[in-house]
């Protein structure tokens, strides 16, 4: 790549009216976080110096996502084009001796190495050895070309010029490289060839591929770099959205399972951005991971579990429809089981809570056992109150902890029991009321019954 600095002018200006949404197109999530978080992350691997994005419509909702961020703005209004967003965001680009690269915030699933291609072709010798490359555009072969622009390539391939579908002659709509708007600019040029931009057409718009154009008539070659179609998904609606988030998922998964994780069933796992599995981790099928989980190696995933903001040590077994919460921290050999839910609790390593139980706010020692139907009562309606329980401790079955409550190290308690007071280490604790037992009653009852009849 490149040493000289570069710079991101992101293009996030239009309404979005396809998506029938309160909120903004670009701050829709993809896989659990906004779409164009991805954009910035691809740009941090890039390492741009400065990052200016053109809003209009929404703009209140974009300025406050990107809080703490280090983004300047520019607002493009009224909407007049491409080429007048770009001419919007150059107030903010002042001073800035590099390489401009103009993207979209709707078209979040651009590779860095791709982004990295162009800016190592804009300082490329042109193929033919003339003239200066003066701007690089990324194009593509879609299945269905559309009504796509397509890019028409000289005998040297350097772009000669962007025909729009409508205006193509029917052998240019042969062609198959389409134009998908992304462009990387010699910054030295660029303010020049916005400033010879005109909207003489139809649509009284400024249009950044007229720069293609303008750059050749100048004397500058105009290079293009192709990226694959999922690269460049633009989400525009709903199902442009399920479209992107199906790219994004494969890639995870893939990752996954070339790092050492198996998933049974890839198809049916959903990651989140942020989802770690390390080698040798087993995932069942139908599992949601959810932003900040970590699986750390050796560990079972199994089928319908659902995780969020939980880590998961070594060889921990989870599942199957286990839930685990935000704050969940499961223990080297823990096991987790069907039907658990675990919020903000630390469950030590080799303990067990095997099913039906609901553990919050808690922490559980090592190797203790949780009886089935074994819930930690942590709200009083204003309140949540933390339980302990002691190492080697046995909670029976069905069995209700009123917390706060400490459990000592090695303590039973009797199944069935309600529990608001503290355990010593290594006691019985049990609540149950007498026995009563009124011997033939049952058959009496069933006798009276019957005679009613």
């Amino acid at each position: 790549m490149t040493s000289r600095a570069i710079a991101a002018v992101i293009l996030a200006a239009g309404k979005g009216t396809r998506m029938k949404s309160s909120q903004h197109k670009v701050l829709h999530p993809l896989a659990g976080q906004p779409m164009i978080h991805h954009l910035l992350a691809t740009l941090d691997h890039v390492q741009t110096s400065r990052t200016v994005m053109v809003v209009g419509a929404g703009r209140d909702q974009v300025e406050t996502a990107m809080a703490g961020r280090d983004i300047r703005f520019a607002v493009q209004e009224p909407q007049l084009g491409t080429g007048h967003a770009v001419m919007a965001a150059l107030p903010e680009l002042d001073g800035h001796k590099g390489d401009i690269l103009v993207l979209y915030g709707d078209t979040p699933l651009i590779p860095a190495d791709i982004l990295a291609q162009m800016l190592s072709r804009l300082h490329s010798t042109p193929p033919n050895g003339s003239g200066k490359t003066g701007l690089v555009v990324l194009g593509f072969r879609p299945k269905d070309p559309a009504q796509y622009g397509r890019l028409v390539l000289d005998g040297d391939d350097a772009l000669d010029r962007i025909v729009e579908y409508k205006d193509a002659t029917p052998s240019e709509r042969a062609i198959s490289l389409c134009n998908s708007g992304v462009m990387a600019f010699d910054g030295a040029l660029l303010p020049d060839l916005l400033s010879r931009l005109t909207n003489s057409n139809a649509n009284g718009e400024y249009y950044l591929t007229d720069t293609v154009a303008i750059a050749r008539s100048l004397g500058a070659s105009v290079q293009v770099v192709e990226a694959l179609e999922d690269d460049l998904i633009g989400v525009n609606s709903r199902m442009d959205l399920a479209k992107a988030e199906a790219v994004i998922q494969k890639r995870m998964r893939d990752a996954a399972m070339a790092n050492g994780a198996t998933l049974i069933d890839p198809a049916s796992v959903y990651f989140s951005h942020d989802t770690k599995l390390g080698r040798d981790v087993l995932v069942e099928p139908h599992v949601v991971f959810g932003p900040g989980v970590h699986i750390a190696d050796g560990a079972t995933i199994r089928a319908f579990s659902h995780l969020e903001g939980a880590h998961v040590a070594e060889n921990a077994t989870i599942g199957p429809y286990a839930r685990l919460r935000p704050g969940a921290e499961i223990g080297i050999g823990a096991k987790v089981g069907n039907f658990v839910e675990i919020k903000k609790a630390k469950v030590e390593e080799g303990a067990k809570i095997s099913h039906l139980s609901y553990i919050g706010d808690a922490s559980i020692g090592a190797h203790a056992n949780i009886g089935a139907g074994t819930i930690t009562c942590n709200y009083d309606g204003f309140s949540k109150y933390h339980t302990s329980i002691g190492a080697g401790a046995f909670i029976g079955s069905n069995s209700a902890l009123v917390a706060p409550v400490t459990i000592g190290a090695g303590a039973i308690v009797g199944a069935g029991s309600t529990l608001s007071g503290n355990v010593e280490a290594d006691d019985l604790a049990l609540t149950r009321a007498e026995r009563q037992t009124r011997p033939g009653w049952a058959k009496k009852f069933r006798a009276a019954k019957q005679r009613k009849k």
